[in-house]
């Protein structure tokens, strides 16, 4: 398999797991998404009461200069671990 095929098998197989991750990892599950998908971060820290964005806002910030596959292979690395 391709990295962006076990990129697309991880999607599918993190919708499928029995237990809820907690809120630490599924912020690193966005942000490992965001960076493989989008790249860096762009545009402006949300504001001070958007908490939940915010949180989501950095944590994809510091996945700044990881290039797309690192960030393909990271996310199914953890899919992965929480699946087993």
């Amino acid at each position: 398999m391709t990295v962006n095929e076990k990129f697309e098998d991880a999607q599918r197989r993190v919708k499928e797991l029995k237990a809820a991750p907690g809120n630490d990892t599924l912020l690193e599950l966005y942000a490992l998404f965001k960076q493989a998908t989008a790249g860096d971060v762009s545009g402006s820290r949300p504001g001070m009461m958007d908490f939940k964005g915010r949180a989501k806002f950095d944590a994809w910030t510091a996945k700044k200069g990881t290039t797309k596959e690192k960030a393909m292979e990271a996310y199914v690395a953890l899919v992965d671990k929480l699946a087993s």
